[in-house]
């Protein structure tokens, strides 16, 4: 009888001992998971004078994708003769506007947003302060179209050497264009619908 008892408490600690291997291997695993799971964040820069609802829209759908975050970020240009972080009622006055119709247009995708404004001497220069400042893993950019205001070949280029993760770059009709004719002068309901 002792033997068949000494025989079920081996039996019953090489359970447990199988038991605790099992469980500390799920914990070992978890942390390795949660970084595949972490929030995606998709970048999406614009500028005052010209909005491509195109773009925003390919940048929408990969947000609602990847189940990501849109963080459209304005780039205001800050003059020379001006710090850095002087204040920018004008430019304030077009961004928040157009920051609002992404909104907008961004719930209708039921996509999260998380919108910025940047600073900077010139576009590349807001967008390597962005760069540096913010964590993403996609920028969606709108190129300029012919003639139209926007993010040129080389701002492109400089992007495509300087910035880590994917890049995409949509270069989209002239007539595509949302551009603002006079700060705070467009009503908000205008704005929205331009963009959809």
């Amino acid at each position: 009888m002792t033997t068949v008892l000494i025989a079920l408490v081996v039996l019953l600690g090489a359970a447990v001992v199988a038991l605790l291997v099992i469980l500390f291997h799920d914990k070992v695993q978890r942390p390795a998971r949660r970084d595949v799971t972490r929030a995606r964040r998709i970048v999406f820069p614009f500028v005052a004078n010209a909005l491509s609802s195109r773009a925003l829209d390919a940048a929408l759908r990969l947000a609602h994708a990847e189940d990501a975050t849109l963080v459209p970020i304005f780039l205001a240009r800050v003059p020379l003769n001006l710090p850095l972080d002087a204040p920018l009622p004008r430019q304030c006055e077009v961004a928040i506007p157009m920051q609002e119709a992404i909104e907008h247009r961004a719930s209708e995708f039921a996509v999260p947003v998380d919108a910025r404004i940047e600073r900077g001497r010139t576009y590349r220069h807001a967008l390597l302060q962005t760069i540096a400042h913010e964590r993403f893993d996609r920028i969606v950019i709108a190129a300029a179209a012919q003639g139209s205001a926007g993010f040129d070949a080389d701002d492109v280029a400089w992007l495509l050497d300087h910035a880590p993760g994917e890049i995409v770059v949509l270069r989209p009709k002239k007539s595509d264009r949302v551009g603002v004719p006079a700060p705070a002068r467009v009503p908000l309901r205008q704005l929205a619908a331009a963009v959809r």
